[in-house]
């Protein structure tokens, strides 16, 4: 794994339990890569972390994933709109944790 990866494994890590961010999000709270590098160290090794709290802008959920997903988020009571996150409401900053 490279340092980026970890750095990007490890700030997914910090992301509370009912918030989520968008790959842009941690790419820009990192201040280094981009949303796609994000996507790419999520599909790669994103098994190792809450990787249901990472994803697209827009609030859809991670391609591939949307059942396993939504299932996750529902427990953790994640504002949703219809089969998209509400990001708005559920979107975390950084701060407090």
């Amino acid at each position: 794994m490279t340092p980026y990866a970890s750095r990007v494994l490890d700030l997914v890590d910090r992301i509370p339990r009912g918030r989520v961010m968008s790959y842009g999000d941690v790419a820009e709270l990192m201040g280094e890569g981009s949303a796609r590098g994000v996507g790419s160290v999520m599909a790669r090794y994103g098994a190792e972390t809450c990787w249901h709290r990472v994803l697209m802008s827009d609030g859809s959920l991670p391609p591939g994933h949307e059942r396993e997903a939504t299932a996750l988020l529902k427990r953790e009571r994640v504002p949703m709109r219809g089969t998209r996150v509400d990001m708005p409401a559920a979107r975390w900053d950084g701060r407090g944790a």
